[in-house]
């Protein structure tokens, strides 16, 4: 793999802030040198099963997330190439047939509540973020998005997210948060908490010889 390059990981629970501290972190670097890579686009595709047995899927199990394609696209995306990363359809539970274009920069980011979940994965980062966020702003913050984003019902929302999604973050994302490096609120500004990463980042990326 490239030495020059810094890859950080960002981990939380749904509707943590992972997103919107990825943008910040992003803001104050050079946009240039920054990839973001989302796990979601990394769901499994479903369109083999049949339509009313895709809902029944855990999507906040581990075993929705296509670890192997992941970890594939990233050691190439963190060996200076670029990729075609798949592009999620929320609404129907498959990928759809055009890709993404990613292109490789020096720093790679990648967010999503299993983002600390992949030892091997893990063990190529170089920094290690949780977005530790009280569940109250975290469902909150679903709702919304899943309203807005992914036109889904309140009440299909609120049945999974006690079904699935707060016993999967009990079980399997919470406990990733002991491999972070840092962990941030996410119910706040985190405006220091931003500044203190971005200063590690930018000492590693000195010397790293990213900047000169």
């Amino acid at each position: 793999m490239n030495n020059n390059k810094i890859f950080i990981g960002i981990a939380g629970g749904t509707g943590s802030g992972k997103t919107s501290i990825s943008k910040k972190i992003i803001s104050n670097l050079s946009k240039s040198k920054v990839t973001l890579i989302e796990q979601d686009f990394y769901y499994k595709d479903l369109s083999k099963i049949d339509l009313k047995e895709r809902s029944k899927i855990n999507f906040d199990h581990p075993e929705s997330i296509d670890f192997n394609l992941m970890q594939k696209q990233l050691y190439k995306l963190l060996s200076g190439k670029n990729i075609e990363a798949p592009i999620y359809d929320f609404t129907t539970h498959t990928r759809k047939s055009d890709t993404q274009i990613i292109n490789y920069h020096q720093i790679i980011i990648m967010e999503g509540i299993f983002a600390l979940f992949n030892v091997d994965i893990c063990k190529m980062m170089d920094i290690k973020i949780y977005v530790d966020t009280d569940d109250d702003i975290r469902i909150i913050r679903r709702i919304n998005r899943d309203i807005n984003e992914r036109k889904r019902t309140l009440s299909s929302i609120t049945k999974q997210y006690y079904t699935t999604a707060r016993p999967m973050h009990v079980q399997f994302v919470e406990p990733t948060k002991k491999y972070a490096d840092i962990i941030i609120p996410g119910n706040t500004e985190n405006n220091t908490s931003i500044d203190l990463i971005c200063t590690k980042i930018k000492s590693i990326m000195i010397n790293k010889n990213i900047i000169k």
